[in-house]
């Protein structure tokens, strides 16, 4: 069809040429001409409509998991309004893209077809990284396309890439690796990573025991997963309930979202993108000195990324601790690189430490900034002190926090309580501290 649309247009063409200039009796002829390539071109792009609505498959805009499916299936989608009608962009053409279709529809892409109950209701997303770091693996001591020295592999072919100026652990096939601990995992931990998924197929898992892509298989229980569509907690042998929520695929396909785990004893919470995906009270999560971490359909075409990964004990409540100790390192407070801007991940300790000034209006501390050894003394030592400030300035606006109970000071890397030449140890480096006053 596409074939016979474009020989009529040369034909037309050619006929155009041929007869040069128009006389005043052919002065019509060029818009007949036009008319025609006009009304070519829109039965094309009628036929391409009709083609994809007799062979393609139809899902709503909304419908991940139809999308999902399809994509899986190798078959062509087109997708549709709440009505079942076929959704077409400017030209006519119909779309596969669930954003696209969001906005073309004039609805917030992610959106489903209308606030139903229960639907974009608060909830507290609680997720405060541990202060006591286990394991903390950025890559920056690795070369790049080596396997990192601080994970064991089992199989498979990963390697450190930078990418857009950070660093990741690239996956090119399915694979397994092994994350060695010093130490037994407590029963109150947080896990941090990141985590990019190209193919409709693939996933990463990490759970306590040999699960996936290695022998033996001997375990049974929880599996924190993220799938292309999908995450949270998945059931190895039936081992504890499955709590698995959709979300949309380009949150791992266009980009690297975070991804957080806490854990108190039994209770687990899975975090993707900032969104709470699995929330149970009763995960099958033995301790142990090992995680082992899974990937499935990575390649070259669709490699798997994995951002730096912290692992750390819980702690105890923040004005006990204060209060006990008079002084507290915080490292959920995180800051882009060389900056003092604070990254979205750093809300929730920054509202344990608003709600804990709040609550105690007699209670005046200093904010202080820590750094690692990288980089000029003198650049950490100003860096630290915008860092307080910028703490500080992030209270008093967001918790009406009187700035006089609130003193800063930048220390740079002066003060440091572990070695810098440690992935680790920098890790620990990297804080803010609360001194009680």
């Amino acid at each position: 069809m596409r074939d016979a649309v474009r020989l009529t247009l040369l034909a037309l063409l050619a006929a155009a040429i041929w007869l040069g200039a128009p006389s005043n009796a052919d002065a019509q002829f060029p818009k007949k001409l036009k008319d025609r390539v006009k009304q070519a071109a829109e039965n094309e792009t009628l036929n391409q409509v009709d083609r994809m609505i007799r062979n393609g498959v139809a899902c709503a805009f909304h419908d991940l998991a139809c999308i999902q499916k399809a994509h899986e299936s190798g078959e062509d989608v087109y997708l549709t309004d709440e009505d079942g009608k076929p959704v077409v962009d400017e030209d006519g053409h119909t779309v596969d893209d669930p954003d696209k279709a969001a906005r073309i529809l004039g609805k917030e892409p992610g959106a489903g077809p209308g606030a139903l109950p229960g639907q974009n209701a608060q909830t507290n997303l609680d997720f405060e990284a541990g202060e006591s770091t286990i394991v903390g693996a950025d890559y920056a001591e690795d070369n790049l396309g080596d396997f990192p020295r601080r994970f064991d592999l089992i199989s498979g072919s990963f390697d450190v890439i930078d990418w857009e100026g950070r660093r990741y652990l690239r996956a090119l096939s399915n694979g397994v690796f092994a994350i060695v601990l010093p130490e037994e995992l407590p029963e109150k931990f947080t896990l941090e990573t990141a985590v990019s998924i190209q193919h409709g197929n693939g996933w990463v898992a990490i759970t306590p025991g040999r699960a996936y892509n290695t022998r033996p298989r001997d375990f049974r229980g929880s599996a924190v997963m993220v799938r292309f569509a999908k995450a949270g907690l998945d059931a190895i042998r039936n081992g504890g309930p499955v709590a698995m929520t959709q979300h949309d695929h380009d949150i791992v396909r266009t980009r690297v979202a975070p991804l957080q785990v806490m854990a108190d004893g039994d209770h687990m919470k899975v975090y993707l993108d900032h969104h709470r995906v699995a929330n149970v009270p009763n995960a099958v999560f033995p301790r142990s000195d090992t995680l082992f971490v899974a990937v499935s359909s990575a390649s070259e075409d669709y490699p798997i990324l994995l951002g730096p990964i912290r692992i750390a004990g819980g702690g105890a409540d923040l004005y006990h601790r204060l209060a006990r100790e008079g002084r507290v390192a915080t490292r959920g407070i995180l800051f882009d690189v060389n900056s003092d801007a604070i990254k979205i991940e750093s809300a929730p300790t920054l509202e344990e430490i608003g709600t804990m000034l709040q609550d105690h209006p007699d209670l005046r501390i200093s904010i202080e900034g820590h750094t690692d050894s990288d980089g000029e003394e003198a650049f950490n030592r100003e860096l630290s002190e915008r860092r307080a400030a910028s703490v500080k300035r992030y209270l008093v606006e967001t918790y009406e926090i009187d700035p006089s109970r609130l003193e800063t000071a930048g220390f740079g890397e002066s003060r440091p309580v572990a070695s810098n030449d440690t992935p680790e140890g920098k890790q620990k480096n990297r804080r803010v501290e609360l001194v009680r006053l």
